[in-house]
């Protein structure tokens, strides 16, 4: 896989059709976990998440692909752009957006009773933590948004697993917090 990448990194046609199918399931076990925590009436799809993903991806023009952690690591960096991206557009046109839009009287229960994630908090959160210690800003990202486990998060940010582990728990511990007392 790693070859595949460089090669497509240097502009190889032939190893991005090769390189779909090796990346393509594990990008739609990736969607499939972001999305198991959000609502069950998101609007998002997770083969629309894994299209968009991978659109943004094979957009990449330059990138030096330096192995199969690096791609996802970049991967779950997309993915959280689309659906933080998702969760702005979709709160602005329940704000109004640019157009009135009449609901029916079930269809505003049905949204009065929506209790989504907060991603754009926790993109927040996630930002702000980055001020603070970038590493552990990239963990969760890469851990939640990436689903790489402590071993492959530890080899795309060259640390030790303990690192990333440490990292990790100091990390959800920060978050919790941040996000209780934002609320």
């Amino acid at each position: 896989m790693t070859q595949l990448l460089q090669a497509w990194g240097d502009g190889d046609k032939d190893a991005l059709d090769r390189l779909v199918p090796l990346v393509y399931d594990e990008l739609r076990r990736a969607a499939r976990r972001y999305m198991a925590g959000e609502n069950p009436n998101h609007t998002l799809q997770t083969t629309a998440l894994v299209n968009e993903a991978y659109l943004r991806l094979v957009d990449q023009k330059g990138t030096r692909w330096q192995n199969r952690a690096h791609f996802f690591a970049i991967a779950a960096r997309v993915m959280r752009r689309i659906l933080v991206d998702h969760a702005r557009r979709r709160k602005y046109a329940k704000r109004g957006g640019a157009l009135t839009i009449q609901l029916s009287q079930r269809e505003m229960e049905a949204v009065a009773e929506e209790k989504d994630f907060d991603l754009i908090k926790l993109d927040e959160a996630l930002q702000e933590l980055s001020n603070i210690d970038p590493r552990r800003s990239r963990v969760v990202e890469l851990r939640f948004f990436g689903g790489l486990d402590i071993k492959e998060t530890a080899e795309a940010l060259k640390v030790s697993p303990a690192t990333v582990l440490r990292d990790w728990n100091m990390a959800k511990a920060w978050l919790y917090r941040y996000m209780k007392d934002e609320r």
